[in-house]
């Protein structure tokens, strides 16, 4: 990892620049695919699953058969595992759950709002070399617990036209009601237009490269919402002298496996702590299965020096990570003070993964600096909220005078009329 030393505030934004291509370098290819899929359906979402995934798959959906042969497949230990964090992160979401707000504004003037479900939802989960079935656990519990209707899952097949079985397993647990294997952005196409297989979607989660990423913003062009630009993975540490270099080089090492664009930032007032972190970074990464993988992300990485905690939080806050893990005996000036971050993790026994996997939290966070204007995926991610009103004879009478005013103020006479009609039928 690259070592900055006291930067200025001037080098900054080139310092925390992001390995990421510009949605132009890939527009192009998502609007063809969008382009054919909306002509020809199925066929060129097997089209395109051949050709990135190198598979010719016929039936699209994933049978019944399949997802009960998936749970002969996974272990007890890890379905107790997958069932813990199921109850964790229901629990969680289970508790965003929010009561109808009514409000009398004026006397015979009632205003309220209710949360009702978005019917059809999509969800996007990455397969590969890293089956994120966690992701599953993620997007289709307060999916369900919301009241979606329609919950479908698209999922890139294996180069034998099968899905890992852990996400079948997972999807029939968290009561995914379809599962398709398609990728990419094939699989967004296919949610956002519908086709002769894919149910049409309203609004579409799931993290994903650089190429979903593109392609889930480009649908919103047809009316299909998405839960936010995810695209790859970032975690950034503030850690001082109390922290345990060990861990803070897991913890980035954590993130860096996920892919070789991943970024991962180290920001400390020690300078003793960043070369033992280093140190523990090069021993660390040796050990790992995805070492290269994970060595590639670690070239996109940084170690930056600052002179203060207040130099370090102004840093962070500009950056606006993912992920945000604070170890300093001044945890709570990071707490209090820090604005743009999807997910915090405080203190050496909070690891990013326990976010990723079974504390509750949810793991669909918003990269890319878009800490500064999305959430993470929540309960609320998953509905809308409506607003009601109800005035009465009294109501109209005591604001219906001050309407005329503001409509006729605006020149809009037909406004205007729509309240002096009923008032002078009132008397």
């Amino acid at each position: 990892m690259k070592k900055i030393i006291n930067p200025s505030r001037s080098d900054w934004n080139e310092i925390l620049k992001r390995p990421t291509q510009t949605v132009a370098d890939i527009e192009q290819t998502v609007n063809q695919i969008f382009d054919e899929i909306k002509v020809k359906g199925d066929s060129a979402v097997s089209k395109y699953t051949e050709l990135f995934d190198g598979i010719r798959i016929e039936d699209l959906k994933v049978s019944e058969n399949e997802v009960a042969y998936a749970e002969k497949e996974i272990s007890e230990e890890l379905k107790s595992a997958i069932k813990l964090a199921k109850t964790n992160i229901e629990k969680f979401h289970s508790a965003q759950k929010t009561d109808r707000v009514l409000v009398q504004t004026t006397k015979g003037v009632s205003c309220w709002q209710e949360k009702k479900p978005i019917q059809k939802v999509g969800l996007y989960i990455p397969g590969g070399t890293a089956p994120l079935f966690s992701s599953i656990l993620m997007l289709a519990i307060p999916a369900r617990l919301a009241g979606c209707e329609e919950i479908v899952l698209c999922t890139p097949p294996d180069k034998e036209g099968n899905v890992n079985p852990a996400i079948l397993y997972a999807a029939e647990l968290c009561g995914v009601t379809q599962i398709f294997k398609i990728g990419g952005i094939q699989a967004i196409g296919a949610m956002t237009f519908g086709t002769e297989s894919v149910p049409q979607v309203y609004k579409i989660f799931g993290p994903g490269n650089q190429f979903v990423t593109v392609a889930k913003q480009l649908a919103t062009k047809y009316q299909v919402a998405i839960d936010m630009p995810a695209g790859p993975s970032e975690l950034l540490v503030f850690a001082d002298d109390t922290s345990n270099p060990a861990y803070v080089a897991s913890d980035l090492l954590s993130q860096a496996e996920h892919g070789a664009d991943s970024q991962v930032i180290m920001v400390s007032t020690s300078e003793k702590l960043i070369n033992l972190v280093s140190d523990e970074i090069g021993s660390q990464l040796d050990r790992l299965p995805r070492k290269a993988i994970a060595e590639k992300a670690v070239e996109n990485s940084r170690l930056i020096l600052v002179k203060s905690k207040e130099k370090a939080l102004e840093l962070i806050n500009e950056y606006g990570p993912e992920h945000f893990i604070i170890c300093s005996e001044n945890e709570d000036y990071f707490i209090n003070g820090v604005i743009n971050a999807g997910s915090v993790f405080i203190g050496n026994y909070t690891p990013e993964s326990a976010g990723d996997y079974a504390s509750g939290t949810n793991h669909t966070l918003p990269t890319n600096g878009y800490s500064k204007q999305y959430s993470g995926v929540n309960l609320d991610s998953f509905m809308k909220t409506i607003t009601f009103q109800k005035i009465t004879e009294e109501g109209i009478k005591k604001i219906g005078p001050s309407i005329e005013l503001m409509a006729e103020a605006e020149g809009l006479q037909a406004h205007k009329n729509a309240v002096s009609l009923r008032l002078k039928d009132l008397g």
